[in-house]
């Protein structure tokens, strides 16, 4: 295995410091098909924010390239793609597919396929291995192998990179399973944990997500509940937090590439079967509504105020799906846009991390450049950003007019210094 040249299918936040690690440890080869990701890549800047110049000088055996044809001489090759959700909560596979078609082109008798997408369990074995025997005429588990070590990659966060993060490994057969976890504990010092299917790899990593989305869900139930009732939601949070096994879960917009996605798969593979997840798809829809829900409270407590909400000017805080990263993949700040647009509002959002290009090219939207002073009718707190946090209360007030609500989803003020939060 030491010998054996990598190829990474799929350059983003997975893939490319998957990339990065192997490269400092024997020769590697990044693919992509997005040219202008590549171009970027080999000037060693990655506009994901997450690999910073010195990784890229420290992986001295990679090289980047848009050409299936550079990856001819690889033995293993690893899948890092999107899968995403369709509109109707689908599991949407087309990349991962496309994905199998390139590798089953180039695939040869003893190469492994490793898949690190997050899939539904037998996704790998039921759509991915067909594909790659139909394409290259080879036998699975005689002439080529696969593997599913899942991705626990969190955008943003720089105390969990991937070297630090435990490691699920599983193989095809016994033999590539252990030579498939051998691989990951060359670039994975916190150890790995060898599973005996694939399928087990695969339901371990959508629960992961859907155990924290129904978590994050009850709290937003209680959420819910306790401003019915009056109650300061973070002061409960606070106060049960002091029993040693209470978990600390926070309410809040739920998007992202993993929470607001991975349980859709697991669910869907449910329904195939013939079980219905009530549990699973309640938490969903939950987590889903709180952007309308939020929008909802604003508006009432603009009312109260006098503040008439048709053609009032709205200031959202925040794009992305979590603090301290350019990433809005699935981010629920667009509910609560579409929200205030439904009431006609004016909308201006505003978020120092985000490509203002990319962002009005994907959700047509345009963000601004910089909140007006004494413009706003109610300001919304919607992403715990650091230069947010560094805001006083009086700070992002003066972007409102003299009479004006401040709504604080992510509690970056005291309860005292808003006019309402979850």
């Amino acid at each position: 295995m030491q010998n054996k040249k990598i190829a990474i299918i799929g350059l983003g936040y997975v893939g490319l410091p998957l990339a990065i690690e192997f490269g400092k440890k024997r020769k590697v080869i990044g693919f992509d098909i997005d040219k202008e990701r590549i171009i970027q890549l080999e000037k060693k800047n990655d506009l994901t924010l997450e690999i910073k110049k010195h990784e890229f000088n420290a992986a001295i055996h990679l090289s980047f390239t848009v050409s299936k044809d550079d990856l001819k001489n690889c033995s293993i090759f690893i899948v890092t793609v999107p899968t995403p959700i369709d509109q109707h909560y689908r599991p949407d596979l087309t990349s991962l597919e496309k994905s199998s078609e390139l590798v089953s082109s180039i695939l040869k008798k003893g190469d492994i396929v490793i898949y690190e997408s997050t899939v539904y369990p037998g996704a790998t074995e039921e759509v991915c291995v067909p594909i790659l025997e139909r394409k290259s005429g080879l036998v699975f588990n005689k002439d080529f192998y696969c593997g599913y070590s899942p991705e626990r990659i969190n955008p943003g966060d720089t105390e969990h990179k991937i070297t630090n993060i435990k490691k699920i490994t599983s193989g095809s057969t016994p033999k590539i399973t252990t030579e498939i976890d051998e691989l990951y504990k060359e670039i994975v010092v916190a150890g790995t944990h060898k599973v005996n299917s694939i399928k087990v790899a695969e339901a371990a990593k959508v629960i992961e997500n859907t155990q924290r989305d129904l978590n994050i869900a009850l709290i937003n139930e209680l959420a819910l509940i306790f401003n019915k009732l009056n109650i300061d939601t973070e002061s409960v949070l606070k106060a049960a937090g002091t029993k040693w096994n209470f978990l600390p879960f926070k309410p809040g917009l739920v998007g992202g590439h993993c929470i607001g996605v991975d349980p859709y798969y697991l669910t869907h593979k449910a329904k195939a079967v013939g079980y219905n997840p009530e549990m699973i798809l309640a938490g969903r829809k939950l987590n889903n509504n709180m952007g309308s829900y939020v929008a909802e409270q604003v508006t009432e407590l603009m009312s109260k105020k006098g503040i008439q909400v048709i053609n009032s000017n709205i200031l959202i805080m925040g794009l992305t799906f979590k603090e301290n990263c350019p990433d809005h993949r699935n981010t629920r700040v667009i509910d609560l846009i579409k929200k205030f647009k439904s009431f006609n509002c004016e909308v201006d959002t505003y978020d120092p991390w985000v490509d203002k290009n990319k962002f009005f090219n994907i959700h047509n939207i345009q963000p601004i450049d910089e909140p007006t002073k004494g413009k706003y009718d109610a300001i919304i707190l919607a992403v715990a950003h650091d230069e947010f946090k560094a805001l006083t209360s009086e700070q992002i007030r003066a972007f409102g007019k003299s009479n004006h609500i401040l709504y604080d989803i992510k509690y970056l003020l005291k309860a005292s210094e808003s006019d309402g939060r979850l």
